[in-house]
């Protein structure tokens, strides 16, 4: 049996840029930052004092209060992201078979928020004052529950852990789903809130966080750069509703593009490092050109995990090397959306695949921006500080985690 074609339908985004589709574009093609100073708890005592921070964001505006208090702030996101996907998408779940839709949204972490607030409540007041809520508001897989509840969703529903591939994971499964006739419509993504005492102190702890820049954060996240020192971390979330091609078309659905390919390794080497020789991140490119029938030749954009961190855009950079050849990898645009955002961990693959949609859309690619010295080791053409006017046809999306997990998308504009 062939492969059923999967459309890109309906778009949700909550992010440092904002929520409104337009909005968040026009940020990312004129280079601005949403890196800021931490205002969640005071900073001073941390080495990275930096985050990319939700703004433009009311979360009454999409959920009742009853309901905000029973939610960790990654639900919040994710539940919102949701919402705004499947309004984006001009869906009626009432016109469609509720047992052949489903959800799978994500998270790396899940309710760190919940769980912090209950630790300090363990120490200062005992056992005895334990919400009865924390175990399901921390849970990463209650925010599909939430999506599911909310519209009726009765088809597949979970949650993918992945670490920096969560979202990524998600979309792609459900692009299997769809494929393979088990699904008609999924809501796909990741979510993420990590910006609290304990996710920032962990990620300090690491030294994976950029720490040198906490004077001027809009100049902190900095991929490909020489003088680039750890990743910044970031919040938000993002859903692609995801539906069977006839199906959107029948509906007349606006389609942004087609999801035509997904592949999935693991480096099998390092718990957080990625393998020195790059080979699960070449498989997972050449996997997803090939589930989707294209040459390296025909994709035009590669957004790239891109984190800012020196193992990380060492290899990724050599993988596309591996994935392309030397000569197509250095004519392919390569951008990274964490260079304005930062990393918001099971989200970021979601987020950029909206940005993917995006970039086929208004036919233009966003910049890199602080890529003022680049890493002798990363000399591909990253975009630099400047958005380009190019028609893109076909873009892939890159998520590596930690774990080894590896994961890319195609996307492609419609025949």
């Amino acid at each position: 049996m062939s492969k059923r074609r999967v459309a890109v339908t309906g778009l949700g985004i909550v992010s440092p840029m904002g929520c409104d589709l337009d909005k968040v574009w026009q940020r990312l093609i004129n280079g601005q930052s949403g890196i800021s100073r931490i205002r969640y708890f005071d900073p001073t005592d941390y080495t990275s004092q930096i985050a990319g921070q939700v703004v433009d964001f009311d979360a009454s505006a999409y959920l009742d209060k009853k309901l905000q208090r029973r939610m960790d702030p990654f639900c919040h996101y994710g539940f919102t992201a949701a919402k705004l996907a499947v309004n984006n998408a001009g869906l009626d779940f009432d016109n469609e078979n509720r047992e052949r839709t489903g959800c799978i949204l994500s998270s790396g972490i899940g309710g760190l928020h919940v769980l912090q607030e209950q630790m300090k409540l363990l120490i200062t007041r005992g056992p005895g004052r334990f919400s009865p809520f924390m175990i399901p508001q921390m849970i990463t897989n209650i925010c599909a529950g939430y999506v599911a509840i909310e519209y009726g969703l009765e088809g597949p529903n979970f949650a993918i852990v992945s670490a920096c591939a969560s979202g990524t994971h998600s979309i792609g499964e459900s692009l299997r789903m769809i494929q393979h006739d088990e699904a008609d419509i999924m809501l796909a993504g990741g979510t993420e809130a990590p910006v609290c005492e304990l996710g920032v102190g962990g990620f300090c702890a690491m030294r994976a966080l950029s720490h040198t820049r906490n004077h001027e954060p809009t100049l902190a996240s900095r991929p490909f750069d020489a003088h680039r020192d750890g990743f910044v971390i970031a919040e938000g979330a993002a859903v692609l509703v995801l539906e069977e091609m006839e199906h959107a078309k029948k509906r007349g659905a606006n389609i942004w593009c087609e999801l035509a390919g997904y592949g999935r390794t693991d480096d099998a080497y390092h718990i957080t490092a990625p393998d020195i020789n790059a080979r699960g991140a070449t498989r997972s490119m050449t996997l997803a050109m090939q589930d989707a029938g294209v040459n390296p030749e025909q994709v035009d954009y590669i957004n790239a995990h891109g984190t800012s961190t020196e193992l990380n855009d060492k290899g990724e950079t050599l993988a596309i090397k591996q994935a392309f050849g030397e000569n197509l990898a250095r004519k392919v645009a390569i951008s990274s959306t964490k260079s304005m955002i930062g990393h918001s961990l099971g989200a970021a693959g979601a987020i950029e695949s909206v940005v993917c949609a995006l970039s086929i859309r208004h036919g233009a690619i966003h910049p890199t921006v602080n890529l003022d010295n680049p890493d002798p080791n990363c000399d591909l053409d990253y975009v630099p500080h400047t958005a380009r006017q190019q028609k893109v046809r076909c873009t892939l999306n890159n998520s590596l985690g930690f774990g080894g997990h590896n994961a890319t998308l195609c996307f492609r504009a419609l025949d």
